[in-house]
């Protein structure tokens, strides 16, 4: 590892809550892929499985912001663990579900249960705020955490599609409803690293951080950014079903991961001076871009590439999005800010898994790829029309290069 990144390891507990960090996160990438590969084996209905990959992402949609609220009011080990208990009960329901063939809408349910699962990303970001705020050092821990998540997207894909096609359809969801109970109760149990909580004072401290119009540009954009990724899973999975080789789409997708995660671990090393919020831009207009090759694909190989090429552009993007929602939203709603961000993002997995589903049930899979071209093009028109807010940081604000001047302030309000 670098010496950037080992110097990061030197705070005490920090390897604990990353290692914690890792492990919870796994679902993530285990849990809708998982679900759309177990119901597509156990039923073959493609609109189905995405569907309810949707319904998951539109819970945590939902669920993941209030969780994050309440990890920034009352600590992380209050609000997470709760919140843990009522997914992997959802978890279990859903796994026995599908498999004794019970009603869809018992499905539907215990998806909307599984979507309470916390945001461990914002959590473990929010650890690190604590300890490197105000320093370069926290550019180089977001960007760490940043190719931990492509880590988690390239091997979590992997065991889930393979141990449900190898092993049994419940496989891939099972083990990632284990993983999401092992990380969170590890990572609520260390005590010294986690934020100090910010009660919400009676007067002026209420309100969501979804008020700061930066922050809604952010979320906005990353609802059309989590169509492309939702969509690309969905895809991926039944091109590669058709090629006759479906198995070999969670390397396909790990390959996916593989080019975010060299991207972030290079952007990591590198500290730019210009505007955050232009590079932003940038990475936005280079991910919608990106989609247009996967548009021609006519192989397996052939779509690796493609998708390897199009993963470059993901981690610095988020990297400098985490950048970007210091500037906007106010320490106390740090957490939930980076969650809302998340929540983009799951409501886009939503609508991109399930209308990708939809047009791979009525056109194929190779018509399914458009889906992800169209999404990537309503980022990018998103991103051009609220970027004069990105550029007018709220005052008082804690950024992740901050001037002597706002320190101050902020201490004295």
């Amino acid at each position: 590892m670098p010496s950037p990144y080992r110097a990061l390891f030197a705070a005490p507990g920090s390897k604990g809550f990353s290692a914690a960090g890792f492990l919870g996160r796994l679902p993530v990438s285990m849990m809708g892929i998982g679900v759309i590969t177990m119901i597509s084996q156990l039923t073959g209905r493609y609109g189905l499985a995405g569907a309810l990959s949707a319904t998951v992402a539109l819970s945590a949609a939902v669920a993941g912001p209030q969780v994050s609220r309440l990890a920034d009011q009352y600590g992380q080990r209050r609000a997470l663990r709760p919140a843990t208990l009522i997914s992997l009960t959802a978890a279990a329901l859903l796994l026995c579900a599908a498999h004794y063939g019970w009603p869809d809408w018992v499905l539907f349910v215990a998806c909307v249960g599984i979507g309470c699962v916390p945001s461990v990303g914002a959590m473990i970001r929010a650890r690190w705020a604590a300890l490197y705020r105000g320093t370069p050092r926290l550019h180089t821990a977001y960007s760490f955490e940043s190719v931990v998540d492509e880590v988690c997207f390239i091997f979590g894909p992997i065991i889930s599609i393979g141990l449900s096609t190898a092993w049994f359809p419940e496989a891939g969801p099972l083990l990632a409803a284990c993983f999401l109970a092992v990380g969170v109760f590890w990572l609520t149990s260390q005590r010294a690293t986690e934020p100090e909580p910010h009660p919400r004072e009676r007067k002026g401290g209420g309100g969501s951080a979804l008020r700061a119009p930066g922050l809604q540009v952010l979320v906005a954009t990353f609802v059309a950014t989590g169509a492309i990724f939702g969509a690309v899973d969905v895809v991926t999975v039944a091109f590669a079903d058709e090629e006759g080789h479906k198995a070999a789409a969670s390397i396909v997708l790990a390959v996916y991961a593989a080019g975010s995660c060299v991207a972030g671990m290079v952007y990591g090393l590198l500290h730019f001076a210009g505007a955050p919020e232009r590079r932003w831009l940038l990475g936005v207009c280079a991910m919608a871009v990106s989609m247009i090759p996967l548009l021609l694909v006519g192989n397996l190989p052939f779509l690796a590439v493609a998708l390897f090429v199009a993963g470059l552009s993901i981690a610095p993007t988020m990297i400098t999005t985490m950048s970007l929602i210091e500037e906007h939203v106010p320490r106390a709603q740090l957490t939930e800010g980076m969650t809302w961000v998340s929540t983009g993002l799951t409501a886009g997995v939503a609508l991109g898994s399930s209308t990708a589903g939809w047009v791979i049930d009525a056109a194929g899979a190779r018509a399914g790829y458009g889906v992800p071209a169209v999404a990537g093009a309503v980022a990018v028109a998103v991103g051009f029309l609220g970027f004069r807010r990105l550029k007018r940081p709220a005052p008082g604000r804690g950024g992740s290069v901050e001037q002597h001047s706002e320190r101050k302030e902020r201490h004295v309000a």
